[in-house]
């Protein structure tokens, strides 16, 4: 299953390192509540990357269903919600790339880029070949979970997760905030675990708000599901000093978080962006400060991010770099 590609030509051309988002401000890197308001407020973003992306992501729920998209019964009405954002947004800031056309309850979505058009009515699950987060997120790159606030806590209630790193949706389904982010080092014993649940409990509609989060991820694969670690893990053995910079690549994701404002749950978007650190060389301040956040990590956070096995020879790698 291949999407259409005759269509990239649509798609405006923007070298990697000028669009790239860097995500270290200072020459030290700690967990913090870094969430700033989104200025753009839109969630969905079309980079030359989105042929490929969608492709992908088109693949992998067809291969591994259960694996990429679980959701609750009661998430249904949230997730109509969540398609009409998205889809009210892609015609509006996208009218070149998405049309929709509202005859009542009679839709009709159409993505130019893909020559897809689709009619459904709106409300009627049995007029959509997947539920409704499944069917948008098949349209954009971003992976999309919808969050439900209920008895002060926010609950996993759905989420279409195709580029994950290394947690599972399949796995998280149905947890509160509090348990799908206990594996994070030191995140609940510094009382940072309730400062941020408190903010996001209180993000209002209409004014959201985005993130960056980065790890390390050896080769450009967006994929790495725990249920597939034999397929990437064994990667991680292969990086010295001398391939790191083709080996390596920085994986940042950008996190967006929506107020919806009918079911009053949270759409948490995430837009995984990856570069090569031979690319990142392209920008000699970036690899410099690159080098001495590395250098100033923590083990635990290496550790929890996933490369303290090759976190000395990506120094090596970028100190030979700088040298040169």
């Amino acid at each position: 299953m291949s999407v259409k590609t005759t269509n990239q030509h649509m798609i405006k051309e923007i070298p990697l390192i000028k669009r790239f988002p860097f995500p270290f401000q200072k020459d030290s890197y700690r967990y913090s509540n870094n969430a700033r308001p989104l200025e753009s407020g839109k969630l969905a973003d079309i980079t030359p990357e989105y042929f490929e992306e969608i492709d992908k992501k088109r693949q992998i729920l067809l291969n591994h269903h259960e694996r990429a998209f679980q959701s609750l019964e009661h998430s249904i009405d949230g997730q109509w919600e969540v398609l009409e954002f998205l889809i009210d947004e892609l015609a509006f800031i996208y009218p070149e790339y998405f049309s929709v056309i509202k005859n009542g309850h009679e839709w009709t979505f159409e993505n130019k880029l893909l020559d897809e058009k689709h009619t459904f009515t709106f409300g009627d699950l049995s007029t959509l070949p997947y539920e409704p987060l499944d069917f948008i997120g098949r349209h954009v790159q971003e992976d999309l979970i919808f969050m439900g606030q209920r008895d002060g806590d926010l609950y996993m209630d759905a989420g279409q997760l195709c580029f994950p790193a290394n947690w599972s949706i399949a796995f998280d389904i149905g947890m509160t905030y509090t348990e799908f982010h206990s594996p994070v080092p030191v995140f609940f014993d510094s009382g940072l675990a309730k400062k941020v649940l408190n903010f996001l409990l209180r993000i209002e509609a209409g004014k959201p708000w985005t993130r960056l989060n980065w790890t390390l991820t050896v080769e450009p694969i967006l994929d790495t599901f725990p249920e597939n670690f034999d397929e990437w893990g064994p990667k991680k053995e292969k990086v010295t000093s001398e391939n790191a910079g083709q080996l390596v690549h920085l994986r940042v994701e950008d996190q967006r978080l929506f107020r919806m404002p009918r079911s009053n749950g949270i759409l948490f978007s995430i837009h995984t962006h990856l570069i090569s650190l031979d690319e990142l060389k392209k920008n000699e301040d970036w690899l410099k400060r690159f080098f001495r956040v590395l250098k100033d990590l923590p083990d635990y956070m290496a550790e929890y991010k996933g490369f303290s096995l090759y976190k000395g020879e990506i120094i090596r790698y970028l100190e030979k770099s700088l040298t040169n």
